[in-house]
């Protein structure tokens, strides 16, 4: 038995729809600029994409809901397919989430070459619904989000650049990719700010919805 320093954090997880059982979660990998529109809205003319990570204690789940970050007049939602891995190394299931992000400091960031750590890796950045196991329902199912019921960002999932198979093969390349890790595939056009209060409910056909309210600190 090991003698701790002091209790040991409570392991990250996931609710399967349907069942009691829970996917422990390892860590947060993340595709950006996966769809063309929504790189040309960042200003990138060309996309191309590319991989950045969470922490697995940012992921906020079972329905909770998300603080406004400090640090930040700019947090702006991104809404995501999120493929989970499972015990033999492939896709176990997938979910609807929410890439948050500072994107004041990642614009500060983008302009001294500096990591984007703060701007998206903070506490609380990864609202993702429950886990719906087996194959994508719908490999072209639309992807929206709303803000206070109004429609911000709307897209299909076979507007992605590289397709889901494709992204767990590219990050095999960089990582040893685990059971228990999250892979958010990139967001649609549309993405925008959130304020104290804000409701945003995020759907893909074929999967639980992902609904939370930002909460003031």
């Amino acid at each position: 038995m090991t003698d701790w320093l002091f209790p040991p954090a409570p392991i990250p997880s996931l609710p399967l729809l349907g069942r009691s059982e829970r996917l422990p979660v390892r860590r947060i990998l993340c595709v950006g600029q996966n769809y063309a529109a929504h790189a040309r809205e960042m200003g990138h003319e060309r996309a191309d994409p590319f991989f950045f990570s969470k922490p697995g204690d940012s992921l906020v789940s079972d329905g909770a809901d998300p603080v406004y970050p400090g640090s930040t007049a700019d947090l702006h939602h991104e809404v995501e397919l999120v493929c989970a891995i499972g015990a033999d190394g492939s896709v176990a299931g997938w979910a609807v989430g929410c890439d948050l992000t500072r994107r004041d400091l990642q614009a500060a960031a983008k302009a001294t070459g500096r990591p984007w750590d703060a701007a998206k890796g903070f506490d609380q950045s990864a609202p993702c619904g429950a886990l719906t196991l087996g194959p994508l329902p719908d490999p072209a199912a639309l992807i929206r989000l709303s803000v206070n019921g109004e429609t911000r960002q709307s897209g299909r999932l076979d507007d992605m650049i590289w397709a889901p198979e494709e992204i767990l093969a590219k990050a095999r390349t960089l990582w040893d990719v685990r059971a228990g890790d999250l892979i958010f595939t990139g967001t649609p056009e549309g993405v925008g700010p959130l304020q104290p209060g804000d409701r945003v409910e995020a759907t893909i056909g074929g999967l639980a919805p992902l609904t939370f309210t930002v909460r003031p600190r």
